[in-house]
């Protein structure tokens, strides 16, 4: 047979597989109305270990394991289906509601709180100059600022109240996450409410008079030194790289270090600010380099326009427990921007995994999503829906 003989058979047997599809739906539907009716939990393991065993047992050799993955996919949607009709409504779920709530009470321009003085009091890590100060003027208009010295403090600052916001970088499109930041999302409380991504344009500074062969030691955050790796092994091949909290607090230690044969990599800005030449500009890896940075918040705000959203969930050891949840999000049309693992302090090698999601806070496919991990258990954490700017 040619490919378009084989393409009406494939064809034909859609048609049966369609009608197939729709008739064993129907009938979940009616296994739904059981369990509510008598009060049975949608998931029975036990039946569904049953039935992959079984159909893989029908199934040729060569496609048990093709028919396995098929009935873990079609299980996936019929629960979701049948929970679904068992909770038509999202009000009954407490994290909905929360959402909900936030959405009601979010003031309609960003950002809805400010300080005594009229301007919204911002919290960044490091000092005047940072990437993080870039992130916060793109966001606020005349933020006041309090700088602090890590990425811990700027946390610390948004829950006690010290400040109404705070921004912190998570991830560059060169180097990838940053580490430390991550590590407080697993530990700290807090909401995202807004991301913005700011251009990187790294620049070696270095006290008035340096010459490039003085240059002994190069300073500056271990972000920036990795998106300048490149430059640094070309250039100073032997030059002693040291990693320190910030960009704009290395131009100022080497600006009040008067030393000749330092350096700091650090934004055209600090150049400025901090009495330092510049001896090469734009000597990251890529031209386009770029920051994205989190505002967060202590309370939950969700401002117009949130078609983003942050979760960590942590899933148990089992062959199969991320392709289900994965499945979840396929079943909802929800497209899947950042999946990334973490490991859990003070545990057996387990791991909490990032999703960042694509979807409307007011699309009806949320609300069932968020229905549906919140039944998972406690191990679930909703770190807020936002926009980004670009």
């Amino acid at each position: 047979m040619d490919l378009k003989e084989l393409r009406v058979q494939i064809d034909e047997i859609d048609r049966q597989m369609v009608d197939l599809f729709d008739r064993r739906m129907r009938i979940a539907a009616g296994v739904a109305q059981y369990k509510k009716e008598n009060g049975i939990p949608i998931l029975d393991e036990g039946r569904e270990r049953a039935k992959l065993g079984a159909v893989a047992a029908m199934a040729n050799e060569d496609m048990a394991d093709y028919t396995r993955m098929l009935y873990n996919y079609l299980m996936d949607m019929s629960r979701a289906y049948q929970d679904k009709l068992m909770h038509p409504e999202a009000a009954d779920c407490p994290l909905w509601s929360t959402i909900a709530r936030a959405i009601d009470e979010t003031p309609k321009c960003f950002p809805g709180r400010a300080s005594a003085a009229g301007r919204a009091r911002v919290a960044c890590q490091g000092t005047w100059g940072a990437y993080s100060q870039h992130a916060a003027d793109k966001l606020f208009s005349k933020p006041q600022i309090d700088f602090v010295p890590t990425f811990d403090d700027v946390f610390t600052a948004v829950e006690e109240g010290r400040c109404d916001y705070g921004i912190v970088p998570a991830e560059n499109n060169t180097a990838g996450s940053v580490r430390r930041v991550y590590d407080l999302m697993t530990e700290k409380q807090f909401r995202i409410v807004r991301a913005v991504r700011v251009k990187i344009d790294h620049s070696l500074l270095v006290n008035p008079g340096t010459r490039r062969e003085d240059i002994a030691e190069i300073v500056s955050h271990e972000q920036a030194l990795a998106q300048c790796a490149d430059y640094l092994r070309r250039s100073f091949p032997n030059a002693k790289i040291t990693a320190r909290a910030n960009t704009a607090l290395s131009a100022e230690y080497a600006a009040k270090s008067g030393r000749h044969d330092i350096a700091a990599i650090a934004s055209p800005d600090c150049a400025q600010l901090y009495g330092l030449d510049c001896l090469s500009e734009n000597i990251q890896i890529s031209d386009n380099n770029r920051t994205r940075f989190f505002c967060i918040s202590k309370s939950l705000e969700i401002y117009p326009g949130a078609d983003r959203t942050s979760l960590m969930l942590r899933l148990p050891h089992e062959p199969g427990s991320l392709y289900r949840m994965l499945a979840r999000f396929n079943a909802h049309g929800i497209n899947l921007l950042k999946l990334e693992s973490r490991p859990i302090p003070s545990t057996d090698f387990s791991v909490l995994f990032c999703f960042e999601l694509e979807t409307s806070v007011y699309a009806d496919e949320f609300a069932a999503l968020i229905r549906e991990l919140s039944d998972l258990g406690d191990d679930m954490r909703y770190l807020g829906s936002y926009s980004e700017v670009q």
